[in-house]
């Protein structure tokens, strides 16, 4: 991986499983990086979690240089003034609650300068519910990963309405940088997109099991030999554009009347209305025209029939 920004410092408060992970792709990256923790026996822990994920990497190819020089990138603090000094970004992995997420923003508030990005790891929560009214909510934003985000690159960016444009601009190079895919949330929701996407999922599956449909092991099994193999090299939308002849505006003619019954047994009154459709088709066809639609379902074929030999 290319240091694209070396001279960048990253701090880190929460030394749990994603703190540790965040740890692992900034010091990777090439960033100086700090990390604290509130618990003493946590802070202990720390470097030899690191260089247990380092060595993992190490077995797969994945570091371009030694697990020792990658580590002594990483300092444990126990002082968060000391920590987050001169830091260009802030990521917080505290617990997923309000009254210990609105103390710390507010003591970054004093503790950072206005160039300091402070990105919440939040799964849930927005920055105006977290840092709103704290003094630094202009360059928060939520930077929330998957699990481990050293394995898993995508993160998403939710600015709030007060985010300053160029702390989401420097935030998508950071973390671009660091080997990671950003992707913007336009505004700010409860889940942002990775956890309502993968809500709507457990819904249907926990609704399957209570219904008497299929067991556990079944609904498992229909997605990981099933739905996960297309998924973990394209998404739902390029999907169903190649799973019909016309591309996804067939698909949604074909199929919507369908997917909107079984959504209404859920109590789900959503609807593919025809300006959606004609929007996520604009947008489909600007990245595949359909003329291009054959070439690529034959590149789906092959991508599925490589991964059956692995």
């Amino acid at each position: 991986m290319a240091r694209k920004f070396p001279a960048l410092k990253t701090a880190i408060i929460g030394g749990g499983s994603i703190g540790v992970g965040f740890a692992v792709v900034f010091t990777r990256a090439g960033y100086s990086t700090t990390i604290t923790d509130p618990d003493p026996t946590r802070r202990s822990a720390i470097p030899g979690e690191l260089t247990a994920r380092l060595r993992t990497l190490e077995s797969y190819g994945l570091l371009e240089e030694p697990v020792e020089a990658i580590s002594e990138r990483l300092r444990v603090i126990a002082d968060i003034s000391d920590a987050v000094s001169g830091a260009d970004l802030v990521q917080e992995c505290v617990p997923e609650r309000e009254d210990i997420k609105r103390p710390l923003f507010a003591q970054l508030a004093e503790l950072t300068d206005d160039r300091c990005i402070v990105a919440s790891s939040s799964s849930f929560m927005t920055t105006t519910t977290s840092a709103g009214s704290t003094g630094v909510e202009s360059r928060a934003l939520v930077a929330h990963p998957g699990n481990p985000p050293f394995a898993i690159p995508v993160i998403e960016l939710v600015p709030n309405p007060q985010t300053r444009a160029e702390v989401v601009q420097r935030a998508r190079a950071l973390y671009a940088g660091a080997g990671m895919s950003p992707v913007l949330v336009n505004k700010e929701c409860e889940g942002f997109i990775f956890n309502r996407l993968q809500g709507a999922i457990l819904r249907e599956a926990y609704a399957l099991v209570r219904d008497g449909v299929a067991s556990v092991d079944d609904v498992d099994t229909v997605v990981r030999d099933g739905l996960g193999r297309r998924w973990t090299f394209m998404g739902p939308f390029e999907t169903v554009d190649l799973n019909t002849r016309g591309g996804i505006s067939a698909h949604a003619k074909n199929m919507g009347p369908t997917y909107r019954r079984m959504g209404q047994e859920r109590g789900d009154t959503s609807e593919w209305t025809p300006d959606l459709v004609a929007e996520v088709t604009s947008q489909r066809r600007q990245m595949l025209p359909l003329d291009r639609w054959e070439d690529r379902v034959a590149w789906r074929d092959e991508q599925l029939l490589n991964r059956l030999g692995q």
